[in-house]
């Protein structure tokens, strides 16, 4: 893997399978190297800013253009690809189940939630997949979003336009909107988290007065070295557009670039690699201090996504209730758990199950952690195997009903609040 220093998002990178396949000095040359195609794909208005700017030039066997017409195809089944109703309601799941039958990535998405516009270039979705075969001869490409893919169980293998590479729980990738790809479990299955960000490019957050470091490093944040197929069978291009599925024809591998250079390209990071930063004095800090990507609004520190974690970390603060206290707030909150336990919840919220709790929906603890936390003898404690997450967004997330109907969805969700006694007062 390149190590990619994201700060800026200006820098240029690149990568060559075979010595000698970049151009030097102009992008598109009148002959380019080994009678290569030169093809640019952008991510951005090509007037967008230096800094904001996102392409990536791509040299390949064959240009992209050599497809047949793309026809609709039915969305896998449990796909909501619109705006689903809004939910007020405090909604949690648990785990997804291992599939009975085969079924790759694609087919096995579960939608959970989703929330703007995907035509406007607004909001999230959120789907879980659980799957068990590989994708075989299927290519995918999502027109509509950037997709962060965290992983709860089993590893992935993912084929990109820019190379392969692999991630594992405790990893996350990004894939570019518009990058073909094909995603596959390294072994026998695999399960976890995409959101979908319809918005602006994921970025690192500001850091404001933290200073120069802290949080995620950019220099921790890998994208593939060049590796192509020189393959001429067969595939299926599934493409997925206005949340609507296509399917085209090629006669060969579209993963056939031999070198790139650019900024628009697929990357993983290792959340272990996260510099938590964390109170040492009193009161628990709000949950955007453990931000790891955000992609921004017009409206400064309004979030169309912030994706924050909960890695393990000392709690030393003083005379403070250490877990989330009880809150509601204009973000909405859909939360996984990719390992361990979450502090706030005492029992119901599993590794592989998630939590919605939706714009000024009341939230917090529950009894048993509210009692244990308001009796702690407050000594530096240290938090270990634990990594919950976070898609946090400005916008209000709808719920399909299919989401609601799924029978992993713990119908009785509001009874962890139950029982609290009322206050005494003098």
């Amino acid at each position: 893997m390149n190590h990619l220093p994201l700060t800026g998002f200006g820098n240029s990178f690149s990568s060559e399978a075979i010595k000698g396949a970049l151009p030097k000095g102009q992008n598109s040359p009148q002959h380019v190297p080994f009678g290569l195609y030169a093809e640019q794909l952008s991510g951005t208005a090509f007037t967008a800013p230096r800094a904001e700017n996102h392409r990536t030039w791509l040299y390949r066997l064959r240009p992209s253009v050599s497809q047949s017409a793309y026809n609709p195809i039915n969305a896998p089944i449990s796909f909501f690809g619109d705006k689903a109703p809004g939910n007020p309601n405090r909604l949690r799941w648990s785990p997804l189940t291992m599939p009975a039958h085969p079924i790759d990535f694609i087919d096995s998405l579960t939608t959970y939630g989703s929330c703007g516009d995907r035509s406007s270039g607004s909001g999230i979705s959120i789907h879980l997949y659980a799957c068990n075969q590989k994708m075989g001869n299927k290519v995918f490409m999502n027109a509509d979003a950037q997709m962060l893919i965290v992983p709860q169980e089993g590893g992935l293998i993912i084929t990109t336009e820019c190379g392969p590479f692999e991630i594992d729980p405790l990893h996350i990738a990004l894939i570019p909107r518009g990058m073909k790809c094909r995603i596959d479990p390294k072994e026998y299955w695999a399960r976890g988290y995409i959101c979908e960000n319809h918005g602006a490019l994921f970025r690192l957050p500001e850091l404001g007065p933290i200073g120069a470091n802290g949080l995620a490093n950019a220099r921790d944040f890998e994208a593939p070295h060049a590796q192509f197929e020189d393959r001429d069978d067969p595939n299926a291009l599934i493409l997925l557009y206005g949340g609507s599925f296509y399917q085209a024809k090629l006669d060969h591998s579209p993963f056939d670039v031999v070198a790139w250079h650019g900024n628009y390209v697929p990357y993983r990071y290792d959340l272990r690699r996260f510099n938590t930063i964390n109170t040492v004095s009193f009161d628990h800090p709000d949950p955007s201090l453990f931000t790891v990507l955000t992609s921004p609004t017009n409206t400064a520190g309004v979030a169309n996504c912030d994706f924050v974690i909960f890695p393990p970390r000392y709690m030393v603060a003083e005379h403070t209730f250490r877990p989330p206290w009880f809150h509601r707030n204009i973000m909405s909150e859909f939360m996984g758990l990719i390992t361990g336990h979450y502090d706030a919840k005492a029992e119901g919220f599993e590794p592989g199950g998630a939590s919605l709790h939706n714009a000024f929906s009341h939230h917090g603890p529950d009894l048993l952690t509210y009692e244990k936390a308001i009796s702690a003898d407050l000594k530096p404690e240290r938090l270990e195997n634990t990594m919950a997450f976070m898609f946090e967004t400005s916008h209000k997330i709808g719920v399909p009903h299919l989401a609601l109907a799924l029978e992993n969805r713990q119908k009785n969700y509001d009874q962890v609040w139950g029982g609290f006694s009322k206050a005494k007062l003098p």
